[in-house]
């Protein structure tokens, strides 16, 4: 796919529907790191339909409100993501350690069995040493052949004993380190519990203060937000960046695109990372894998992990990240546009690049 088009309409990946989304909506994208595009009606107002007032201070305030409200959720979402991942590999970890103390386990049960045998074969042989065994002996070439045998037998005790303690040792250590690694677990199970608990308070809050607005209110709610995108995307545009932005998107990041376009219209649920719904950056994470490179789990470990790039050196599969505490990723798709999980509420859609406060651009594939 290639970089850069004249107008999305003409990108092969999308869809007839999403063109038509994109040809009227993009620029006019909600202007929150959360809200999704709305088609823009067919019919034009009779000359008898009175204006929408303009919305009110009040209105605006409560458009502050809700921004900040979704920006914290966003926040302890990645909070809810890290941890969970955190807590996955401690899992994985001591579930290896628990395989390694079984098998270690086995080995020291083995071990403990030839060292039986061999005590049992030395009081057999009555423990006489072998200088006396010699002197009564009635044939003495076989004594010293059987000293032989017995030198060799005392090595192999000795490399036993070493072997035993050894695996002992080992025992031991992966013992620690899997009481160590259920400390860790623990501690990120809580602040799984912690981040979960602050993203439903943050939802929570911000349901009821849209609750209290009448649906009137509400529409000039999302004409405001309308307007704030419109405002920070043309804001970009005029800077002229898409003119020094000419990238082609790598295979990968293609295959990336692809998958991104398909989820387009499926919910925002936070924590989540498909089939059915997701967050940010469970949205570009498993755009990532499905490209076949799979990525950090979340937006700000995809800023501290991944190469990152100039704006204008960005290609489409490119990662924008989001805010200045990483909080929030979309996928960029080429012509000044990004595919992005907004927020609870919302569905994955297309949106302007621009419309949110860029922190800056990362490359899974560099």
């Amino acid at each position: 796919m290639g970089a850069s088009v004249t107008g999305w309409g003409k990108r092969s990946i999308l869809s007839a529907a999403v063109t038509v989304v994109c040809a009227v909506t993009v620029l006019g994208a909600p202007g929150t790191a959360f809200a999704a595009p709305k088609p823009t009606p067919n019919t034009s107002p009779s000359p008898s339909t009175t204006p929408t007032p303009p919305p009110g201070k009040d209105l605006e305030k409560v458009r502050e409100q809700l921004d900040k409200l979704y920006h914290d959720a966003a926040v302890a979402t990645d909070a809810y993501n890290a941890a969970e991942e955190k807590a996955k590999q401690q899992s994985a970890e001591i579930v290896a350690l628990a395989k390694k103390i079984d098998e270690g386990q086995q080995t020291l049960t083995k071990l403990k069995d030839q060292a039986g045998a061999a005590a049992r074969a030395q009081y057999r042989t009555g423990g006489i040493p072998p200088t006396a065994q010699f002197l009564l002996s009635d044939d003495p070439g076989q004594v010293l052949d059987g000293a032989g045998l017995l030198l060799q037998g005392q090595r192999a005790t000795k490399s036993l004993i070493s072997e035993l303690t050894s695996t002992q040792k080992q025992l031991q250590a992966y013992a620690a380190d899997a009481a160590d690694q259920w400390k860790k677990l623990d501690a990120d199970r809580k602040d799984k519990a912690a981040a979960q608990k602050k993203v439903q308070q943050q939802i929570d809050a911000a349901k009821k203060l849209e609750s209290k607005l009448q649906k009137k209110e509400q529409q000039q709610l999302d004409q405001l937000e309308q307007q704030a995108a419109l405002k920070a995307q043309t804001d970009w545009l005029d800077t002229g960046i898409l003119k020094k932005i000419h990238g082609k998107a790598s295979a990968q990041g293609e295959k990336a695109i692809a998958f991104a376009t398909e989820q387009l219209g499926k919910p925002y649920v936070w924590g989540a990372e498909g089939p059915q719904s997701y967050d940010c950056s469970g949205l570009t994470s498993q755009a990532w894998a499905a490209a076949g490179h799979p990525i950090p789990r979340t937006s700000q470990e995809q800023w501290k992990q991944l190469q990152h790039v100039g704006i204008q050196d960005m290609r489409p599969g490119d990662l924008i990240i989001y805010f200045d505490d990483a909080s929030h990723v979309a996928l960029y798709i080429g012509d000044g546009a990004i595919i992005q999980a907004p927020r609870p509420g919302r569905t994955v859609t297309i949106a302007g690049a621009g419309s949110m406060p860029i922190l800056g651009v990362v490359r899974p594939d560099a």
